[in-house]
């Protein structure tokens, strides 16, 4: 009989507001990630860590994505994949640098994203935590023209085909996820969190599945479901990264202001049908936890004011300086709800 319970949240902090490296806290962090550019590591050989080279809006040097959860964890790793791993959930993290050896840039990037869902998914077989749950990919340059189209696409043929050789879904059953960019000639840097158990994978009526987007977006679409929901332990609700998109179209293209309120709508869509799965209203705009990439500096004031006005002056959000994967794309949105309190942790939202 299960001993573990199976639960999640995730917090955000500054670095002032991380607790000593020898804090029992610590004890609860499944696994994290570090926002910020130039930073200097950090000391904790018993957590993995992805460092994001992203800057958090604001005057923040620096910003801690922690993932928490409950009962005895184990660290490992295979290849470059650094993972902890409780007896339900497993968060792992990988960077690779584009090989500099591949002359073309599209080939250094399809070769990074190839070699890293392939440690990836090796990981995932090795260990047993075979349902990939959520996937986070920060691509350098990955609005910057490549091979008649741009980086953004090279990222998804390298990941539908690495899905495809090691005979993964590419539709329905495809983990949540977000894919954002990164300054040129970053490594990329792929976190993720995968499950023993069985994820219901969510869509939104309000848009195409993102993996039957019609080919004007690449010549192939991107390997992921708009959301990601855990009904054991209470219910955790894992929301892919979410933009101001209607059917498969970009909409309201110069106006982040508006562009935060269509994402919103439909992460509203997201919770709907996360609630009517688990036949409760369990979820609420106002009760998520949110990372908001925003793409130019000087619409922070517009986007955090839409914020405010949807989902009130309490909800936690972060801000982070990013590409979206569309030129025309100003604001992307990720969240995640909780049903459940963690042991010795804040209720997340």
């Amino acid at each position: 009989m299960s001993k573990t319970k199976l639960t999640l949240g995730v917090e955000y902090r500054s670095r002032a507001q991380l607790p000593p490296k020898t804090d029992e806290w610590w004890l609860g962090v499944l696994g994290m990630a570090q926002f910020g550019l130039n930073l200097s590591p950090l000391d904790l050989a018993q957590v993995p860590f992805a460092t994001v080279p992203l800057s958090p809006c604001g005057d923040a040097d620096a910003l801690y994505e922690i993932w928490r959860a409950d009962g005895p964890m184990q660290m490992g790793s295979l290849g470059a994949v650094q993972y902890r791993s409780n007896e339900h959930l497993l968060f792992g993290c990988i960077a690779l640098p584009e090989p500099p050896q591949e002359a073309a840039a599209g080939s250094a990037l399809k070769a990074a994203t190839t070699a890293a869902y392939a440690q990836i998914f090796a990981t995932l077989e090795a260990t047993g935590y075979r349902q990939l749950l959520r996937v986070w990919n920060y691509v350098s340059g990955i609005n910057q023209p490549a091979d008649a189209g741009e980086r953004y696409w090279l990222f998804n043929n390298a990941r539908y085909e690495s899905f495809v050789a090691f005979d993964r879904p590419i539709s329905e059953a495809v983990p949540a996820a977000s894919a954002v960019g990164t300054p040129h000639e970053s490594p990329l840097v792929v976190y993720f969190l995968a499950t023993r158990s069985v994820a219901q994978m969510l869509e939104n009526p309000r848009q195409v599945s993102a993996y039957r987007y019609p080919a004007q977006y690449g010549p192939r679409s991107p390997t992921f479901s708009r959301a990601a929901l855990l009904a054991e332990g209470g219910g955790t609700l894992m929301i892919s990264g979410t933009a101001s998109i209607v059917g498969h179209e970009t909409v309201h293209s110069e106006n982040a202001s508006a562009q935060t309120r269509e994402s919103l709508a439909n992460i509203g869509a997201l919770i709907d049908a996360a609630n009517r799965h688990l036949y409760t209203q369990r979820f609420a705009l106002e009760s998520l936890t949110y990372k908001v990439y925003i793409r130019n500096a000087a619409d922070l004031p517009a986007v955090t004011d839409a914020m405010r006005r949807a989902i009130g002056p309490t909800a936690s959000v972060a801000y982070v300086h990013a590409d979206i994967c569309r030129r025309d794309l100003l604001v992307e949105i990720e969240a995640v709800g909780s049903g459940q309190a963690l042991t010795g942790a804040a209720r997340i939202g």
